[in-house]
């Protein structure tokens, strides 16, 4: 008796698991229509079929795939390749040869809504986060519907996602003016994408023409023909487009028309001495058009005697008025919030900017603020300090640890080169500006050869680490990218390390001294060449580390020091030559400047640069001494 049982037992259980009693109610009962639907039919068989469940559910993906079959002996069989099962029963199915059936797109296009308001509530929130996606592609009143039928999702981010959908698609969709309006006050001020998207349509206008004003229109307002807003010719067309008027009748038509129908010296009974006056060729065409010889038109006068007996005005496409005032409250509370968030987006642009010249020019500021030498070769030890990156790079996989890594090794590099160049160049030239700018100069041009020689005249890649990658997203409008971040917080930690250096070491009481009075420091038992080498080379490792930085984001070429020397020496000689906190202040003001003249023409960033170098002169006849000017000895040196 056991084994007869669990015999039983396992016949049972190899039988299909979609054999759906519901799903084959349905089916029996509506096989002719879901053979060959109709879009004003099907709907409601589509909404029996997704109650049955799962089964229900598979078969609508098949029909909507158009992967769905009749056999000949009126079996529904769902088709994938080679493997055909039944849909009512789920058992497979072998030897047969259905016919498939292919509804239309209205039909598929109600079978995709049921299959997605289906999802809503599926209990893997990957199905529903995509259901949601689909909504927000092509929501419809039927969408709507479902969402609001749907039981509340257990997790609060999708259902926050899916109350705002509910929210726009009820402006988009609800029958209910009064439901609208509060949809739309609820979301007022809001300046995502989706929301503007949403009230647009209610906001579209179109132009009318008639002899009175319409009581049963949505008017935004009236036009005067002749009008900044409407032409009289546009107001004639508009006439002709309603049918409210005949084709316009040009002179020379007319003129050809008159021509063609002179009998005994007239026209239309008009003497053919008399058509050189407008109106007489008026009455003339009149005459022939009563007669039926002409195609009817409307002669000049007639046009403006047209134009003139009907009044213009636009009228939204949304009947409703309080819905289109609702909608227009909103857009305007839109685009104030959206100039505004422009405004911090443009900041955010020119704080990011000002502390990428800042991290450039902090080594000049040293070098030639602090020691009054103008180097040209400045942009190549950010060159050199970017090559060292890549170089690190290629040899250590990780991103994170090759970083870690080349900060200081092109820090170590640029200082070692600084050095270098100071002992071999700068120390004889010593206070001989005009010759130290000229020596440096060779040996940018110089570097920059040895670099192509190197590595080749193409940009070489510097990947940034998975943690840099992205950005920080306010909204649809604010967003600043992370590399940039970390650039402003190394700016910051590099102001901070100068002024620990100058403040709080012996080096920087050394180089202060040195700066202020080189013979009393002298005296004192301070080397000044000793302190101007630590100074220089201070300085050109710093410029290394900002190349690294730099690299991050911009090409890494031979170039690459030439697109910041400029800007540099402008940073420092803006700010107040000698001052840090000078620098700090003439970045920040040269990257505000540069954004703000860049967003009147975001595509001609060449003007923008134009623009700001000549402000930037017309700054310095002002301020000779820059923003924050040096005080004291070193001043006067």
């Amino acid at each position: 008796m056991i084994v007869l049982l669990l015999t039983v037992l396992t016949l049972l259980s190899a039988l299909p698991a979609a054999a759906n009693p519901a799903l084959r109610a349905v089916i029996a009962d509506n096989l002719d229509q879901i053979e060959r639907p109709s879009r004003t039919t099907v709907g409601p068989l589509i909404d029996q079929i997704a109650a049955t469940g799962p089964e229900g559910t598979a078969l609508l993906a098949a029909w909507a795939d158009r992967s769905l079959g009749l056999t000949d002996d009126r079996r529904l069989l769902i088709v994938d390749g080679d493997v055909m099962t039944d849909a009512a029963t789920g058992a497979p199915v072998s030897g047969a040869d259905p016919d498939m059936l292919r509804p239309n797109s209205g039909v598929r296009g109600l079978i995709e809504s049921a299959l997605v308001a289906s999802q809503i509530s599926d209990p893997d929130a990957a199905m529903r986060a995509q259901a949601l996606d689909s909504i927000a592609r092509a929501g419809t009143a039927d969408h709507l519907k479902a969402l609001r039928n749907a039981p509340p999702d257990p997790d609060p981010a999708l259902q926050a996602r899916r109350d705002r959908l509910q929210t726009l698609l009820t402006i988009q969709h609800d029958p209910d003016p009064a439901s609208r309006i509060a949809a739309i006050q609820a979301l007022s001020g809001d300046v995502g994408l989706d929301f503007r998207a949403a009230l647009n349509p209610l906001l579209v206008t179109r132009r009318i023409a008639a002899t009175d004003q319409p009581g049963d229109a949505n008017i935004a307002r009236e036009l005067t023909p002749g009008g900044d807003l409407l032409s009289r010719d546009a107001a004639y067309d508009l006439l002709k487009a309603q049918d409210l008027a005949q084709p316009r009748l040009t002179p020379a038509a007319q003129r050809d028309s008159l021509a063609a129908h002179i009998a005994d010296g007239k026209v239309g009974g008009v003497p053919v001495a008399t058509l050189g006056d407008p109106a007489a060729r008026d009455r003339a065409y009149d005459a022939l058009e009563a007669a039926g010889t002409v195609t009817p038109a409307a002669t000049e006068s007639e046009a403006q005697a047209a134009i003139d007996a009907h009044r213009y005005f636009e009228v939204y496409a949304e009947p409703d008025s309080d819905v289109t005032d609702a909608a227009r409250a909103a857009q305007r509370n839109a685009q104030l919030r959206l100039s505004a968030m422009k405004g911090i987006d443009l900041g955010l642009d020119a704080l990011s900017l000002a502390s990428i010249y800042f991290l450039a020019a902090i080594g000049l500021a040293i070098t030639f603020g602090v020691m009054r030498v103008i180097n040209m070769a400045h942009g190549e030890f950010i060159m050199m300090g970017a090559y060292t990156g890549y170089v690190t790079q290629t040899l250590i996989a990780d991103r994170t640890l090759s970083l870690i890594v080349a900060l200081p090794l092109a820090f170590a590099v640029t200082f070692a080169a600084g050095v270098v160049l100071y002992r071999l160049v700068i120390r004889h030239l010593a206070h001989r500006p005009l010759e130290t700018l000229l020596a440096t100069f060779g040996v940018s041009i110089a570097l920059q050869q040895i670099a192509k020689n190197v590595f080749g005249t193409q940009a070489r890649p510097l990947t940034s680490p998975a943690w840099l990658e992205g950005a920080i997203t306010v909204n649809d409008v604010i967003s600043i990218s992370t590399i940039r971040v970390a650039i402003f917080v190394l700016a910051l930690l590099f102001l901070g390390l100068f002024l620990f250096i100058m403040k709080r070491t012996r080096l920087g009481l050394e180089v202060r001294a040195v700066t202020q009075n080189p013979g009393m420091a002298a005296s004192m038992g301070i080397n000044p060449d000793r302190i101007a080498m630590m100074t220089f080379g201070l300085g050109s490792g710093i410029a290394g580390i900002a190349g690294v930085a730099i690299g991050l984001f911009a090409k890494v070429t031979s170039e690459l020091g030439q697109d910041y020397i400029v800007q540099s020496f402008m940073t420092v000689v803006v700010g107040g030559v000698g001052n840090i906190w000078g620098t700090l202040a003439g970045a920040g003001l040269i990257g505000v400047l540069s954004k703000v003249i860049e967003s009147f023409n975001p595509s001609n960033t060449l003007a923008a640069q134009t623009f700001m170098i000549l402000f930037i002169v017309i700054f310095i006849q002002f301020r000779p001494r820059g923003i924050i000017p040096q005080r004291g000895r070193a001043a006067e040196a």
